[in-house]
């Protein structure tokens, strides 16, 4: 990204945002990772649907893993992480997504309810939340936090999280009312990741 271009973050115009939310495909297609391209497809087309089929909301086991496979394919692959995540018995990931569903919109509780799963922290579970409830929810990106103002240090919390959350939903609320229609928290987020993902310099 160019020095001379203002950082997205700050930036009022509709065209940006949204070239910056349709370039999301191409960065993640860029990211030197085997299955993210499958596993974002389903993330974002089919998960979704899934979890809305269901009452009251909740995730199945597989489903927990295969979102955790998303977010570090996505990131920072940490194998013995995804060992916990599926060591959590199948009851457990029911209980416990259906649990932080029930405790949306609370700014704290969701996440608290899912970090008590073996292997699941504050971004792992902004992964599921995103998807429960995009319009609360953005997924926890440390690329995304450093460019949000005055947020400081990430760190890997639910009090950062819920931090970078309220920043998110407000920036998402003043977009929309700029550009009269919904740019919700998730868009923000994907369009920020993109446009830092694209601005990476290409390992050779």
């Amino acid at each position: 990204m160019s020095t001379s271009v203002a950082p997205l973050w700050h930036s009022e115009q509709e065209g940006r945002w949204h070239a910056a939310l349709a370039g999301y495909d191409a960065a993640i297609a860029a990211v030197p990772s085997g299955r993210l391209v499958e596993h974002d497809v389903w993330y974002r087309t089919e998960l979704p649907a899934l979890i809305a089929s269901r009452t009251p909301r909740y995730v199945l086991h597989d489903e927990m893993v295969r979102i955790t496979e998303w977010k570090m394919a996505r990131g920072v692959w940490r194998a013995p992480n995804l060992v916990l995540v599926r060591s959590n018995t199948p009851d457990a990931v029911i209980e416990a997504s259906r649990s932080a569903w029930e405790q949306i919109p609370h700014p704290t509780r969701p996440v608290t309810a899912l970090v008590a799963l073996k292997g699941v922290g504050a971004a792992t579970a902004s992964a599921l939340l995103a998807v429960m409830a995009p319009a609360e929810y953005p997924f926890f990106d440390e690329d995304v936090a450093a460019q949000v103002p005055q947020l400081g240090t990430v760190a890997w919390t639910n009090g950062y999280y819920a931090k970078y959350a309220v920043a998110l939903r407000e920036r998402s609320a003043q977009l929309s009312a700029i550009f009269a229609q919904a740019f919700t928290p998730v868009m923000v987020e994907r369009a920020l990741w993109a446009t830092r993902a694209t601005a990476r310099p290409t390992t050779p």
